[in-house]
């Protein structure tokens, strides 16, 4: 009893570092609303294979993540 059940491949895009693309070279701690989109619901960085943002880029945002809860424009955690 071999049943030949065949299997569907699902090539995904390669994500794009978004700040490569806009040739951007310093990440701002004071640029809120650009922090806050790599950001979880629980206020936790998110990870570079979700987001799509090169290792040089993660690092920066996640140093001006943390910059910026240091002086109180981020959260350390959500409120819920």
């Amino acid at each position: 009893m071999t049943t030949d059940v065949k299997k569907k491949f699902y090539w995904r895009k390669k994500k794009v570092c978004k700040f490569c693309v806009d040739k951007i070279y310093y990440i701002d701690y004071k640029d809120v609303e650009l922090l806050q989109q790599f950001l979880s619901d629980g206020a936790k960085i998110v990870q570079r294979r979700i987001s799509g943002v090169c290792a040089k880029h993660q690092r920066m945002l996640s140093r001006a993540i943390k910059r910026a809860r240091i002086a109180a424009l981020l959260p350390f955690i959500s409120q819920e």
